[in-house]
């Protein structure tokens, strides 16, 4: 059995077409989304003045009367695995994880299975009231496979719908910790005149840029100045390492989020992360600058070295603000610890 038949009438002044008539009027608190209408009214789930309409197109007007059944929602064809899931807060509506390196987010033909959602499934079972129409969770955002750090996750219509919005709108706090090839400095006459690199108070490095797929390797994300998306990173030095610093550890954060948006944006200003397999992080390092320990734990490091350390949202059911804290995955606080270590006199 599905829920209640929700009735309303079409306002005043309504847009011609019945899907944008419908993500006008119909009440906030269905939490349907546009797509989410556009598929009942070709499922057949929407009634104009008595009639059963499947043409999103169809004219409506000021007074007709819409009825739409949401039917239960269907189980995902998505497989629920035994995955372990480090849940940092979970209610009815939503879920906080600390992903691990290694795990990919969501299912795709390369990784059919071993992804968070697999795991989510499992882990929240029949707590899952239905994402689109479907038991499912709602993914609002991702992290690369092999970036660690914070995730949001929907476990309902209303909680997907009201966290997309913050997401669309640039409301979420997000912070990241990096650990990068040098150490961005206002000081730096390079930086200075590189397109769309700034510097705020407190040497903040802001990168303004659009960004797209790159034109011949669809794995890369590419820096361009028109066409693609806006996309605005800023970041700060929190600890240099070496004489000079030929290592830092930066705390980033996001005005957008574009796919590898940390990593394109400070590579492009000469700070590629420790360790990116994509974008060039394997650099040598100065062994004047650095210990044979640092040097060597830098240049083995297995992966980009990115965590996503810190996600403030407002809670889209409650209205309670929420904000939570990963402390650094163990490889990146044993890097770091490599990266303190003093020169020995066998290494001047």
């Amino acid at each position: 059995m599905g829920q209640a038949p929700l009735s309303f009438a079409i306002e005043s002044d309504p847009p011609a077409r019945l899907d944008k008539a419908l993500s006008r009027d119909v009440p906030e608190a269905a939490n349907l989304s546009r797509t989410r209408l556009m598929r009942l009214i070709a499922e057949g789930h929407v009634r104009l003045n008595g009639a059963v309409v499947q043409d999103a197109k169809t004219r409506v007007a000021e007074g007709d009367l819409v009825e739409i059944t949401v039917p239960e929602a269907r189980e995902s064809h998505i497989g629920a695995q035994d995955i372990p899931l480090e849940v940092v807060f979970e209610d009815d509506d939503l879920i906080v994880i600390n992903k691990p390196v290694g795990m990919v987010v969501h299912p795709a033909p390369g990784t059919p299975e071993g992804t968070l959602v697999n795991a989510l499934l499992h882990h929240c079972g029949d707590s899952l009231s239905g994402v689109g129409g479907a038991k499912r969770p709602g993914i609002v955002h991702r992290i690369d496979k092999d970036t660690s750090g914070l995730l949001v996750v929907a476990k309902s219509d209303a909680a997907h719908h009201g966290l997309a919005a913050q997401f669309e709108a640039h409301t979420v706090e997000r912070y990241y910790r990096a650990i990068v090839h040098g150490a961005p400095d206002a000081s730096d006459p390079r930086l200075r005149g590189v397109r769309g690199v700034s510097f705020e108070p407190g040497n903040v490095i802001r990168i303004i840029t659009q960004l797209a797929r790159h034109k011949t390797d669809r794995q890369r994300q590419a820096v361009l100045f028109q066409g693609g998306r806006h996309a605005v990173t800023r970041a700060r030095v929190v600890e240099s390492f070496g004489t000079p610093a030929t290592v830092s550890l930066v705390e980033c954060w996001l005005e957008t989020g574009r796919t590898h948006q940390i990593r394109v944006h400070l590579t492009y200003a000469g700070h590629g992360l420790i360790g990116d397999p994509v974008y060039g992080g394997r650099r040598k390092l100065s062994q004047k600058a650095l210990s044979q320990a640092g040097i060597e734990a830098a240049q083995n490091f297995p992966r980009q070295a990115l965590h996503a350390a810190i996600l403030g949202f407002t809670h889209p059911v409650t209205g309670e603000k929420m904000r939570f804290e990963a402390a650094l995955p163990s490889d990146m606080t044993a890097l770091i610890e490599a990266l303190r270590s003093e020169i020995s006199p066998e290494n001047p």
